[in-house]
């Protein structure tokens, strides 16, 4: 049996002398004094006599001697570590470099070898040696790192304590001498040991933890099934703009989003223009790939104004950041061109915009053409009015011209081509003002009926006329677009937001989207059609129906309305409206998803499916190997002490005689357990089983629980009390599930130590408790106890075939109770029976776990 891997535990300070030696041998000195195999095998106290202390009445492992270059240096003697064997040691420096010379070049290599051994190893490493941040580490106190050891080793440790002490705390101890000697304090204070580069230090030392406590709260959430955010998670938006400097900007934007563990990446493309135009919708893009294999999702919206849509994403996503490609532009072209990047920096609000120029940055496209603001019948409108009105308003205002002024005639027209840029948008409107310059010349500027204008305040008029309309006429398209693009890119936003959010969460995504798909563009039917074969006579038999969503399904491309090919074997029908270009480039994008849809659906049901061949698989081989190990050695005995009573070449006293049938007999009893407990563990596994539930007093099934232990029974210390209340169980199977317990306590219990089985009523259980004082099992192996054929910690070969507690749990679990394991207070294991009581079971209730 291998091995079990050892513990490490690391203290991480932030600066030398924050105490983390002394911690360290703190901590040794306390195992030794509960009894714990401690040995010290390498501390460096650098002359500190506090720390020193420490290393009175500890068994020092002597380090080993290596000359070099005729020098001789001491190092960890990894050799002579091994060969005690302690259960704990503990190696200052984890960093260490050691001598050319030894077998291993770092000393965390050697620490990696103690722990292949099984040996439990508490080091100390400082802030400024982790691989990750030396470079920052150098840039603070303008030092090089040459001693580092990898963040993994750190972040693979078991525990990870900061030693932290503040700045001024630290600087005290130097004054005082309790870091350097004398002789080395100044220069010590002049230049590693300045006010802000501890300041620094600490503030790096404290991040690496948070991120060291992240990663347990993961393990914790992850081991006890906890699936509910407990904190807001990060998020990092990165712009792509559909050219090669796209790359570098999601590589740059997935180490942004790295930085904050659990932070999410999100990278998106606004398409100019009509619908989808510029991306490919149809398949995944290498971006997509991209950014996928990084682990963040590919988003596209529509959007006429890029940093707007830019921001309006981000704002939708509830981003921290958001990452952009810059162009190398000089300050004079930034002068007549903003461009993206910097116009949205100036709109981010909140959101850190980061930035990333680029050597294959390009610069900004130029912005696609806008589309028609208005439909063609109101354009058609505007031209209208402006051929009809115009002419109306002349004849009435003519009659007026002796009554009415210049001014009022220019108000009226200004009116009109207002009306105009309302009602049909902007050519109509100047179309409009245009005319109307022309007519008010004509008809109501001296002289009349020519083109001359005689008094220059009528042509200053005029002129103002001319610009207000224009500038109006602007206005009102420019309001009109803007509307009637935020529409269409909310919308458009909202249906690939909602798709991606389908395919993300993976719960019934192909059903969901066709549905979606159907709902978004009024469709009467969509079914996504796979061909099953080569085309043959009837091209309907080459195609089945994977998924379909509202009225008749389409059995085959060409039968319904729209067809979209997704590749060689999968097709989307859709039956209803015909989509136009910018509908059909978001029908594709639904076809593309609905094809991952499809893949992770299948994918899914594959490892579902394999799942439990995996487990019969690892249950058969693991059951082979228990035979021809575990039921060997007590058949053995029984052939050998049977073929000895059968020989006749030995005249057997009746004493050897009894001990030989004594043997066959405990072999043969022993073959019948482990029988018996394969039997019930199949059928547990088969659900089989039968369980017949009765309400029960502990006090009558626990002395005949504890009889069965024989001889060994006089080391149970039972506290049963009599006023408990009766508990639903099978009363033999509850009793199997307690011998199992006491005799598994048995075992690891050392002697003269006795097995505590207690029993209290907890809510709605009666909870039996059977606690050892035994080494017990670490907190992570606590569910591996329960696996068939697992001994965790047993290095015998004659205690079974490892099913005692799988088969408990099973038991329990059959009869509606648990079965769980805790640390018993003070070291050793505790087993966990919770039965309900017979008294809070309805009989419905009882009969329906007996059934099962």
């Amino acid at each position: 049996m291998s091995t079990a891997r050892g513990r490490l535990r690391v203290y991480l300070g932030a600066a030398p002398g924050v105490g983390k030696t002394y911690a360290m041998l703190s901590e040794g000195r306390r195992g030794r004094e509960r009894g714990r195999d401690v040995v010290v095998g390498y501390v460096e106290t650098h002359g500190r006599p506090r720390t020193a202390a420490l290393l009175e009445g500890m068994e020092l492992i002597l380090p080993k001697t290596i000359v070099h270059r005729g020098t001789t240096f001491t190092e960890l003697d990894v050799a002579a570590v091994l060969a005690r064997a302690p259960k704990i040691v503990l190696v200052d420096d984890l960093a260490h470099t050691n001598v050319p010379g030894s077998k291993n070049a770092k000393r965390w290599q050697d620490v990696e070898e103690l722990l292949g051994a099984g040996i439990t190893v508490i080091s100390t490493v400082n802030i400024q040696h982790l691989e990750s941040v030396s470079d920052v580490v150098q840039d603070i106190i303008g030092v090089p790192q040459r001693e580092t050891v990898p963040d993994e080793v750190v972040r693979r440790a078991d525990q990870v304590e900061l030693v932290d002490m503040s700045p001024e705390a630290l600087l005290r101890r130097m004054a005082h001498g309790n870091v350097h000697p004398p002789e080395k304090i100044d220069a010590a204070l002049a230049n590693y040991f300045r006010a802000g580069n501890l300041t620094a230090l600490r503030e790096l030392a404290l991040l690496w933890v948070a991120g060291k406590v992240d990663d347990q709260l993961d393990r914790y959430r992850a081991e006890h099934g906890i699936a509910a955010t407990w904190e807001a998670r990060e998020r990092v938006v990165v712009g792509l703009a559909g050219g090669p400097e796209d790359d570098a900007l999601v590589r740059r934007a997935a180490r942004i989003a790295a930085r904050t563990k659990g932070a999410d990446l999100l990278a998106v493309h606004v398409t100019t223009g009509d619908g989808l135009r510029g991306g490919d919708p149809a398949g995944p893009t290498r971006h997509r790939r991209l950014v996928e294999e990084l682990g963040g999702s590919y988003h596209q919206v529509v959007g006429h104004d890029i940093p707007r849509a830019l921001l309006d994403f981000a704002r939708g996503v509830n981003a921290s950041q958001l990452v952009l490609g810059a162009p190398r532009t000089g300050r004079f072209a930034q002068v007549f061109s903003r461009g993206v990047s910097i116009e949205t920096n100036a709109l981010s609000g909140p959101i850190d915009v980061h930035l990333v120029t680029h050597e294959r940055a390009r610069p900004p496209r130029r912005r696609a053409g806008s589309p028609a603001a208005l439909t063609r019948a109101r354009r058609l409108t505007g031209w209208g009015v402006t051929a009809l009105g115009l002419p109306a308003l002349t004849t009435i205002l003519y009659d007026l011209r002796d009554v009415l002024t210049l001014p009022s005639h220019i108000l009226l027209f200004l009116v009109c081509v207002i009306g105009v840029a309302l009602i049909g948008g902007l050519w109509p409107a100047i179309t409009a003002a245009v005319a109307g310059f022309l007519l008010l010349n004509y008809f109501f500027t001296r002289p009349y009926q020519t083109l001359v204008i005689s008094d220059l305040e009528d042509l200053l008029a005029l002129v103002v006329f001319v610009l207000v309309a224009f500038a109006v006429s602007a206005i009102v398209d420019l309001a009109a677009r803007r509307t009637r693009e935020a529409s269409r890119a909310g919308a458009d936003a909202e249906v690939l937001s909602t798709l991606a959010g389908h395919v993300l969460r993976g719960e019934a995504a192909l059903p969901s989207l066709l549905a979606r798909l159907r709902e978004t563009f009024g469709l009467t039917s969509v079914t996504l059609l796979e061909r099953t074969g080569d085309p043959g006579p009837d091209d309907s038999d080459t195609w089945r129906i994977v998924a379909t969503s509202g009225g008749a399904p389409s059995t085959r491309p060409g039968t319904a309305d729209t067809d979209i090919v997704i590749d060689d074997r999968l097709t989307l029908a859709a039956h209803g409206r015909l989509p136009d270009a910018a509908d059909r480039r978001v029908l594709e994008a639904f076809a593309a998803e609905a094809a991952v849809a499809l893949r992770q659906e299948r994918l899914r049901k594959e490892a579902e499916r394999a799942v439990p061949l995996a487990e019969a698989d690892k249950m058969r081989t693991a059951l082979l190997a228990a035979v021809s190990h575990d039921l060997r050695t007590p058949l053995s005995s029984a052939v050998a002490a049977v073929e000895s009573l059968r020989s006749t070449e030995i005249d057997w006293s009746p004493e050897d005689r009894d001990e030989l049938l004594a043997t066959a007999d405990e072999s043969l009893a022993k073959l019948i357990r482990l029988v018996e407990n394969l039997l019930d563990m199949s059928r547990l596994q088969a659900g089989v089983l039968g369980v017949s539930l009765q309400p029960i007093a502990l006090e009558e099934v626990v002395p005949h629980a504890i009889d069965e232990l024989g001889p060994l029974r006089d080391r149970i210390d039972a506290d049963i009390s009599v006023e408990l209340p009766e508990i639903m169980a099978d009363s033999v199977l509850l009793e199997r599930i307690l011998v199992n317990l006491m005799s598994n306590a048995l075992r690891h219990s050392p002697l003269p130590e006795k097995v505590l089985l207690t029993a209290s009523w907890h809510g709605e259980h009666v909870e039996i408790r059977v606690a050892d004082r035994g080494p017990g099992i670490p907190r992570e192996a606590h569910e591996r106890v329960f696996l068939p054929f697992q001994r965790l910690g047993d290095r015998d070969t004659h205690s079974g075939v490892g099913l005692g507690l799988a088969l408990s749990r099973g038991l329990a679990e059959a009869m509606g109770g648990s079965l769980t394991p805790e640390e018993t207070p003070g070291g050793g294991l505790t087993m966990i029976v919770a039965m309900p009581i017979a008294s809070l079971m309805p009989a419905m209730a009882a009969d329906e776990i007996a059934e099962a």
